[in-house]
């Protein structure tokens, strides 16, 4: 993405006390030939695979939020809403995208479960906010799936719960259903408190 440039910072990487990281929807559905698609996808996730990495290393817990709909979810169009059937709980559009090395330690956090309610962000109703702050959780280290949908809601409720959010801007794609929709979500992000540091320069 060009456009909106991230922030410089000292060449430092996130995993002190206190730092989580949060990988949000990295699913097969939204990547290149899923049922939902996100133009280049795929491309986060060798980002993201750096970040495990550095999370492995200094014990940082990782939490990874996935779209776990039921099959008559009301976001679907058959229901009225305004997306393709996608990420229905246990098929395989809803699994985590092939090479994404997610450990056996990793935090799932499944959203929008109910088939009457829908839920962009990792934080709507799955009590997330409470566990981040019983792990002593500060900051939330952000990347995934969509920049302008998932990511976008994500970051402000984390802001919006008290957190610090570094949004790793090589580890984000968007839908762009709307041209610059990405740019615009990275401002607004940035504009609510939110860090936007490319994935090898975070702050520390």
């Amino acid at each position: 993405m060009t456009g909106t440039q991230p922030e410089s910072a000292p060449r430092a990487l996130p995993g002190g006390r206190g730092d989580a990281l949060l990988i949000v929807d990295v699913q097969c559905d939204f990547l290149p030939g899923g049922a939902l698609a996100v133009p280049d996808g795929d491309a986060v996730v060798p980002a993201l695979n750096r970040a495990l990495a550095r999370a492995q290393e200094t014990g940082m817990p990782v939490y990874a939020s996935r779209d776990w709909h039921p099959p008559n979810h009301c976001s679907f169009r058959e229901q009225g809403g305004p997306w393709p059937s996608h990420c229905v709980a246990g098929s395989p559009g809803a699994q985590f995208a092939p090479g994404l090395r997610l450990t056996g330690d990793t935090h799932i956090v499944d959203k929008a479960r109910s088939a009457e309610a829908d839920a962009y962000s990792a934080f709507d109703g799955t009590g997330l906010a409470q566990t981040l702050e019983a792990e002593g959780v500060r900051r939330v280290v952000v990347g995934g799936l969509a920049t302008d949908y998932c990511v976008l809601a994500t970051v402000r409720d984390a802001l919006r719960e008290g957190f610090e959010v570094m949004v790793l801007t090589e580890a984000v794609r968007a839908v762009d259903v709307h041209p610059g929709d990405g740019e615009k979500a990275l401002a607004d992000m940035r504009a609510a408190g939110a860090r936007l540091v490319p994935e090898s320069d975070p702050v520390p």
